[in-house]
């Protein structure tokens, strides 16, 4: 089977949404094509003395609400097309959250765990330097993504103050609280997809608890969990890269357990913490594939890792009523319609992981203002921002008869075209 190409996925829900709206064509034109692409050579001098040269992007797409914005990630699977299509869903995901900023992403194709801390210190700031031209407050404001941490982002920071000749807090945000970071962050984009996941059962008048399995255990799908397990839900399915676990019992993991466990074991396949234990017999019943673990019977699915693992050779097999795309683009444009077709409500990625980039776009203000807001004020503005954002879509699709990844990006549409309008 062909793989997937992100960035063509992008564009064929770019123009699913477009076709309920009546676009200028020069319009149409622009928003199809990203306005920067920056490939670069990166050089590194490893700790054997040996140079080895990796390939680095930025690709900026579109800045008509404000400066470029989106992370940067180190994987050795990075490409052009994987950041083309992030650099646009980021575009979108900004104007549905009507926060000032434009879609960029980056990244370097590199295994960051092959590398020592030194060395994957001076690619990092090798990388700042080297795009340094291209970057700014006002320009385009990096942040981190996978595999990439505050560690990263301060590094960076020091790097382009050097080059700028002065300190520029806010050219990246996901800085360490001692750098400029801002509270919140961390936890940010779990805690937005809550936010509009507790609003979504509020307006279907779903009662708990409810049923949830949890593709991934990074930053994005522990800190869900949690809120998830705490909040009267019952998490009931997890996996990281290596594996996963299924409580059969139907009791839901305790995720603080887990957490525990996944630290000291390196991986969540021995981690069967239910109550106040972590019982490794229940091994032998409850070990899932990733794979298996979206076909669970459950009443929420969370995809929280990868792109397009939601595709059209499983999604028939789907069982879920709920979907919440927590990963970024987890879900293909085929599968989609098979969702459709079953009634399976799926709450798109460009909504639902928002939390992310709004708190982010609150460390940009506050490092602006030379501004520190306390936790609970970081907290009660993305909970603001994130049920305005999910009413928003909610009525659009209610309007247009529609999905709510089709409702997100048509608002997303009206608020870009708009601004099109206003420069041309």
């Amino acid at each position: 089977m062909v793989a997937q190409n992100p960035f063509d996925n992008a564009l064929i829900q770019l123009k699913n949404a477009s076709k309920y709206l009546n676009l200028d064509e020069s319009f149409w034109t622009v928003i199809s094509t990203p306005k920067r692409t920056i490939q670069l050579s990166i050089p590194l001098k490893k700790d054997t003395g040996d140079l080895e040269v990796f390939k680095g992007y930025r690709v900026q797409y579109n800045n008509f609400l404000g400066p470029y914005k989106g992370g940067l990630r180190y994987h050795p699977q990075v490409n052009i097309d994987e950041v083309k299509a992030l650099s646009f869903w980021m575009m979108i995901k900004n104007a549905v959250l009507d926060v000032p900023f434009g879609g960029g992403k980056g990244g370097i194709e590199v295994d960051p765990k092959k590398l020592s801390k030194k060395e994957l210190e001076n690619l990092t700031r090798n990388f700042a330097k080297l795009l340094s031209p291209n970057i700014g407050e006002d320009i385009d404001v990096p942040a981190p993504d996978v595999n990439t941490n505050s560690q990263i982002m301060d590094w960076f920071e020091d790097e382009f103050s050097k080059v700028a000749g002065k300190d520029s807090p806010a050219v990246v945000t996901g800085k360490s609280l001692e750098n400029g970071g801002s509270k919140g962050r961390e936890e940010a984009t779990g805690m937005g997809g809550f936010f509009v996941l507790e609003n979504l059962l509020n307006t279907l008048n779903l009662k708990k608890p409810l049923r949830v399995a949890i593709q991934g255990f990074g930053n994005v799908g522990s800190h869900i969990a949690e809120l998830l397990s705490k909040n009267d839900y019952l998490v009931v399915a997890l996996s990281d890269s290596k594996g996963g676990i299924f409580d059969q019992s139907g009791s839901g993991f305790n995720i603080d357990l887990v957490k525990d466990c996944k630290e000291k074991k390196g991986r969540i396949s021995d981690c069967y913490c239910i109550g106040s234990v972590c019982d490794l017999a229940a091994k032998q019943k409850g070990d899932i594939s990733n794979e298996k673990l979206l076909e669970l019977d459950v009443d929420i699915l969370i995809p929280a890792a990868l792109e397009n693992v939601i595709n059209e050779r499983n999604a028939n097999n789907i069982k879920a009523k709920i979907i919440l795309e927590m990963a970024n683009g987890p879900t293909t444009p085929k599968a989609d319609k098979i969702l459709q077709e079953k009634e399976i409500l799926v709450v798109p990625d460009v909504l639902a992981n928002a939390g992310g980039v709004t708190v982010s776009y609150f460390e940009w203000l506050q490092n602006r203002n030379k501004e520190s807001w306390e936790l609970e004020e970081v907290i009660n503005k993305l909970k603001e921002k994130m049920e305005k954002a999910f009413n928003e879509v909610w009525q659009k699709s209610q309007e247009k008869n529609t999905n709510l990844r089709t409702a997100a990006y048509i608002l997303a549409l009206e608020r870009l075209s708009e601004k099109f309008k206003l420069s041309s």
